[in-house]
């Protein structure tokens, strides 16, 4: 590991010359230590190879610092040739990354630093250790002094590294030791158990078990890279996914608030709009949920039925305050505001479902209803649960365009035409559902339509919008008469 472009401060003049003594140190300990090394050429220059091989394809980390497999030729030359041999190629390692990389020139000062020490303090720590203990690479616990080398290599290149990159940013030490250290632990685990692999391989094998190391030490900085693409990767798909979502809201909400402000628009016309379409989708959704749908076919007949009427737009006044005699040219008009409103609704993306269920809200079960004269089954379920809930609310709500009736009476009149006009099933469910609300309820003269919207939860995507074929604008309208417990 070693410091890269992300290091932009430039130390004071007093760091730098520290770091130039701290270089000069290095060198003169290493020419003092060198004569008791293991010089071998073949050994050193194939190490040098897979190092400097490792680091010019290092993999750039998010906080900016370099990983390679390089500490891992650094290890074997330390445990097999000594502090010297591996302080010179950690240096020509890091030249040669500087080539590929090319960072600033401090950033290439302490990583000279630190590679000429780590490898030359972990060399003679571990020859110290191997004395002192008498062991060989013939005894298991020498394999233990490798791990422990290995621990200390990694430990004194995070705290040069990190402590120079803390210094120049003026961070926490802390802070950079979970953002840098903490996620590539369980690899520098793998790693420390590779080297201890390869140390005693070669003892057994020789220089055969360097071509080993070097599958080996491939391999791992492939995997480092494909992990590093996977976070990446990961990462676009978070920042992606965080952008979506805020669209996703902004055009829900905005979509929402569009539909709302149309409601709106048509209760200045008709006084009942708003409060009819409120209690529509309150009836509805309790239906909904005593026939056992799911949640999301809830909330669907719920938004259908604060939509349902959205069609009436295309009402001329006459139709839409209810004051005149109907011609046959306005019930032509009024059978064609499913289809209208549900064309609106089906523009919005996600609201495809919706759409469905409000073309078909005025569809009877004997197939005399509209805009399409769909019998039975061949009606959406919601949209037959809308249409019980419809009818009753415009029999008994005292701002209707019609003289109200009480709960009692709407129920008798539900039941009259149920298997006809309405679903036989969702009547008797919503005859239930009626038998234990109070007053206010059963006239739906609390039912709030801001309430029943809740337009900050409105923001989940359906699937896509339905796909109204251009037929439907030529098809006439079903049946020419309409119930008369039903709203138009």
């Amino acid at each position: 590991m070693h410091g890269g472009s992300a290091l932009s401060e430039r130390p004071s003049r007093f760091f730098i010359a520290m770091e130039l003594a701290a270089l000069g140190g290095a060198v003169v300990l290493a020419v003092l230590t060198a004569p008791a090394a293991n010089w071998d050429l073949v050994l050193l220059l194939t190490l040098l190879a897979f190092s400097v091989t490792s680091d010019v394809g290092a993999v750039e980390t998010r906080a900016g610092a370099k990983i390679s497999g390089s500490l891992l030729a650094l290890i074997l030359a330390m445990v097999f040739m000594g502090g010297a041999p591996a302080a010179v190629i950690g240096v020509v390692t890091i030249t040669f990354g500087w080539l590929r990389w090319r960072d600033n020139p401090h950033d290439l000062l302490i990583n000279l630093v630190t590679y000429a020490w780590f490898p030359l303090v972990g060399g003679l720590a571990f020859d110290a250790a191997r004395d002192a203990t008498g062991l060989t690479p013939d005894d298991g616990p020498f394999y233990l002094l490798v791990l422990g080398l290995f621990a200390l290599s990694l430990l004194l290149n995070f705290i040069l590294i990190a402590g120079y990159s803390c210094y120049v940013e003026r961070s926490s030490f802390v802070a950079k030791t979970a953002k840098v250290l903490f996620p590539v632990f369980a690899s520098e685990i793998a790693a420390a158990t590779m080297a201890v692999g390869v140390a005693f391989l070669y003892h057994r094998i020789g220089i055969a078990a360097i071509a080993l190391f070097g599958i080996v030490l491939f391999t791992y900085q492939y995997l480092l890279g494909q992990l590093r693409i996977s976070e990446q990767r990961a990462e676009e798909l978070e920042r992606r996914g965080k952008q979506l979502s805020t669209r996703t809201r902004q055009l829900a909400t905005l979509q929402v608030g569009m539909l709302s402000a149309l409601l709106r628009t048509l209760d200045l016309r008709d006084r009942m709009t708003a409060r009819h379409s409120a209690a529509v989708a309150r009836y509805a959704r309790e239906i909904a949920i005593a026939a056992g749908f799911s949640k999301e076919e809830q909330d669907l007949v719920h938004t259908a039925g604060l939509l349902h009427d959205l069609g009436k737009f295309i009402f001329p006044d006459r139709i839409l305050k209810g004051d005149t005699k109907l011609t046959d040219e306005d019930w032509n008009i009024i059978k064609m505001h499913p289809y209208q409103g549900a064309r609106v609704v089906a523009q919005m993306e996600g609201y495809g479902p919706i759409s469905e269920i409000i073309l078909a809200h005025h569809e009877r079960i004997d197939g005399k209803g509209y805009p399409r004269g769909l019998k039975g089954p061949d009606i959406p379920a919601l949209s037959r649960i809308i249409s019980v809930a419809d009818t009753y609310d415009v029999m008994t709500a005292r701002d209707s365009y019609r003289k109200p009736i009480s709960s009692f009476e709407a129920i008798q009149e539900l039941k009259r035409v149920a298997g006809s006009q309405l679903d036989a099933e969702y009547v008797e469910l919503f005859v239930k559902i009626l038998a234990g609300k109070d007053v206010r309820f059963r006239h739906g003269e609390d039912a709030d339509f801001d309430a029943e919207l809740g337009l900050d939860k409105r923001v989940a995507e359906y699937s896509l919008p339905l796909d109204l074929e251009e037929s439907h604008s030529d098809e006439q309208p079903a049946g020419d008469d309409a119930a008369a417990t039903q709203s138009v």
